[in-house]
């Protein structure tokens, strides 16, 4: 765990980066490295992230690790958090997946509203835009969504209320918890702000998908749909897309 001293974000808001995954899809790179220190112009996609957060004076990041958990921690240490003040959750013993990831966070989360951000996601989305829907909402978690093409949707009413999910490649499957006349796919940016008591919501243990845990608390919660179609974004999830990036984010 690093402790550096503690600079108070002006959004009230904590960061968690979901940083552990095995990065599957960026191989041969993460064969031999985290997907969270791929470079993009000559920055890494943790750096990134971290620099990003900054920008909306949100300090205090917790960093979830696994796949060569020690390389992402010294990376850390060695550039003193870039300013931040990062704090690690440790997975090392087993990869818990997005919503066990969190979970295992719990205590390095309480007591405010917090963001999560998938490490290979890189975004000029406004935070704090994004903070202020999610506070007029009253929503117990906000989803930065865009009308971009996918094969994974959620599904959300004409009021932005999450009401399920639709996978819509080979093997078509959706779920709808709520029922709606008319049903309107949008796809999930990898963004999410939460109320703190969510943690305490929470009713599965171990290994699970933050998504499982969208769709257990969507019929008696509002999660709402923050629409962010027109900002820069780019999933850094294969090798083929680190040129793209590249262009994108200087």
């Amino acid at each position: 765990m690093l402790e550096k001293q503690k600079l108070k974000s002006s959004t009230g808001l904590k960061a968690m980066l979901l940083a552990a995954g095995l990065g599957t899809r960026f191989k041969p790179w993460t064969d031999n490295n985290p997907k969270a220190l791929a470079i993009i112009n000559g920055k890494t996609l943790l750096q990134r992230n971290v620099e990003y957060l900054q920008k909306f004076d949100i300090k205090d990041v917790v960093v979830n690790v696994h796949h060569f958990a020690d390389a992402v921690v010294d990376t850390i240490e060695k550039n003193n958090g870039w300013g931040s003040n990062i704090t690690i959750s440790d997975e090392r013993d087993e990869l818990l997946e997005t919503g066990g990831g969190i979970l295992k966070a719990k205590t390095l989360l309480q007591g405010s509203p917090f963001i999560t951000i998938n490490v290979d996601i890189l975004t000029d989305l406004n935070l704090k835009h994004f903070l202020s829907f999610h506070q007029q909402q009253n929503a117990l978690i906000s989803l930065a969504v865009s009308d971009r093409r996918t094969s994974r949707y959620l599904l959300f009413n004409k009021y932005g209320r999450l009401c399920g999910w639709r996978n819509t490649g080979e093997n078509y499957r959706e779920k709808i918890i709520i029922q709606a006349k008319d049903l309107f796919e949008k796809a999930y940016s990898g963004i999410a702000i939460y109320q703190p008591e969510v943690l305490d919501m929470i009713s599965f243990t171990g290994k699970f998908s933050i998504i499982d845990v969208f769709m257990d608390l969507a019929s008696q919660n509002k999660i709402a749909a923050y629409n962010h179609t027109g900002d820069q974004w780019l999933d850094v999830g294969r090798p083929e897309s680190v040129p793209e990036a590249e262009q994108m984010f200087s």
